[in-house]
C-alpha cells in the first residue's frame, strides 16, 4: 500500500514537474530498494512490510533532524532548508503523530501489557511500542516517557 503511494507520488511529482518534491521521493525509493535488499533472504524475496517502511522514514527524518542541527551551527542556512523541504515531504507519507498524552496513554498500556516494573524492563515496553505504533509516534520522546515512568 505504501509502495504504491510512494509510487504514486513520485508520477505526480513529475507531472508537476515539482524537482524538490520528486528528488526527495526518488531518495526515499532508493533507500527502500536498499532496505529490500538486505531484508532478503533465500526463502523470500518479498519486500519490507509497510511497518518497516514507516520506520524507515522516522530513521530518514531523524537524520535529516541530525544534519539542520550541523548545517545550522555551521551558519550555512541553504542546507538547513533544503532538508526541512525534504522533511516536509517524506512526512506526506507518515500517519498522523501521535500528542504527548496520546505517547504516555499507549506507554501506560505498554508497561501494563509487558507488566514492566523496572528500568531493565525498558527494552520490552519499547519494543512493543515499536511494533503497535510504528510511524505514529517519536520513539526518542517515548523512551524518554518510559525511563521516567519506570523510574518514578
Amino acid at each position: 500500500m505504501l509502495r504504491t503511494k510512494l509510487n504514486e507520488a513520485m508520477k505526480d511529482a513529475m507531472r508537476a514537474r515539482d524537482q524538490a518534491a520528486l528528488g526527495t521521493i526518488r531518495l526515499i525509493l532508493a533507500k527502500l530498494k536498499d532496505t529490500d535488499i538486505a531484508a532478503r533472504t533465500e526463502a523470500s524475496r518479498e519486500g519490507v512490510a509497510d511497518d518497516k517502511i514507516l520506520s524507515m522514514l522516522q530513521s530518514m527524518i531523524k537524520q535529516r533532524n541530525e544534519s539542520i542541527a550541523l548545517y545550522e551551527k555551521g551558519a550555512r542556512q541553504d542546507l538547513a532548508d533544503k532538508e526541512k523541504a525534504e522533511i516536509v515531504v517524506i512526512e506526506r507519507f507518515l500517519p498522523q503523530q501521535m500528542d504527548e498524552a496520546a505517547v504516555e496513554a499507549a506507554v501506560a498500556e505498554a508497561m501494563a501489557t509487558s507488566g514492566a516494573k523496572s528500568i531493565k524492563d525498558m527494552g520490552g515496553v519499547m519494543a512493543a511500542l515499536k511494533a503497535k505504533y510504528a510511524g505514529q509516534m517519536d520513539f526518542a520522546k517515548a523512551s524518554a516517557a518510559v525511563k521516567k515512568a519506570l523510574a518514578g
